[in-house]
């Protein structure tokens, strides 16, 4: 009894140490008495207790690192550049990735800071902005290179913050401001002038519409005074008496509309067919009659000068 009491925890702490897992997206790193043995990928595995020991695993997951690098750029700019680079351990090169390199992160920061800082200070600022996927590509090219001889994959490199001086920002933002109110007035201004030029076209084609409808108007009245005489002399009326007969019924006719209007204020002359003779001769003896009246105060006021000189002397 005793026996079984302790041998059952030996053989329990040997099952223990003889299977073991690896989790998916992971390799296992199996040593024999510290030397390397095999490399176990993701399910159940057995291994000779206190014989082999898991030395470590490795991830085969995309991971992501974020390197921040501060340079100048050729016009004396200094600017800060957040990289962002994704990269994964090769499955058939995990032991590279586990022996090779201690610290994978922190060879990968240092190419990223050499390449960046050898590309950026040949663009000027804009350049910088403008070619942020090209800086991108360089990194990218010079990763591959240097870390697939330590058995990783560099997926893809990103350029994702461009952060300049506050100075320049500054100054940057007072440009867009302005190219943006530059923009905003020259907007406005061709819409006023858009405005200008529809209205004058407007007004041109009213006006050439109302002279229209006047030359309209005034032919159709000509045309009905031509028919109207033409009636008249087929009932033997001369051309003078329908004219006469014509004026004098439009005359009425004119009567007629404005007695209708309640606020009107128009002064009609009175209208016969000898209204024209008579308004003649009465403005004529008018003017007789004021000349008559003018010498005759003429003829008193000369008569007054010649009774002042005669008292005098």
């Amino acid at each position: 009894m005793l026996l079984y009491l302790v041998l059952f925890p030996l053989v329990l702490l040997l099952l223990m140490g003889t299977f073991f897992i690896v989790k998916q997206q992971t390799a296992a790193i199996i040593e024999r008495f510290g030397k390397f043995t095999s490399v176990r990928q993701s399910g159940l595995h057995i291994k000779i207790p206190v014989i082999d020991r898991v030395s470590g695993r490795v991830s085969l997951k995309v991971q992501q690192l974020d390197v921040v690098v501060e340079t100048k750029t050729k016009d004396d700019v200094f600017v800060k550049l957040k990289v962002s680079v994704q990269f994964k351990v090769i499955k058939d090169k995990v032991y590279d990735a586990f022996y090779k390199l201690d610290f994978p992160q922190e060879q990968m920061n240092a190419y990223v800071f050499d390449v960046v800082r050898a590309e950026v200070p040949k663009m000027i600022l804009d350049d910088v902005f403008e070619k942020k996927d090209d800086i991108a590509i360089a990194v990218k090219g010079e990763l591959n290179e240097a870390m697939k001889n330590y058995g990783f994959d560099i997926i893809k490199t990103l350029v994702t913050d461009i952060d300049p001086d506050a100075q320049v920002k500054e100054s940057m933002n007072r440009i867009n401001a302005s190219e943006r109110e530059k923009v905003a007035a020259q907007f406005e201004g061709d819409a006023q002038r858009i405005l200008i030029v529809e209205r004058a076209k407007a007004e041109a084609e009213s006006k050439r519409l109302q002279g229209q409808g006047i030359a309209d108007q005034r032919r159709e009245i000509a045309r009905g005074l031509e028919d109207s005489v033409k009636v008249l002399n087929n009932v033997d009326i001369n051309s003078q008496e329908a004219s006469a007969l014509i004026v004098v019924t439009q005359h009425y006719d004119t009567l007629q509309s404005v007695g209708s209007a309640s606020n009107s204020n128009l002064i009609l002359m009175p209208n016969s067919p000898q209204a024209g003779s008579e308004m003649l001769n009465n403005m004529v003896a008018s003017f007789t009659a004021s000349n008559q009246i003018g010498e005759e105060m003429k003829k008193a006021s000369e008569k007054e000068k010649l009774k002042s000189a005669e008292k005098k002397s």
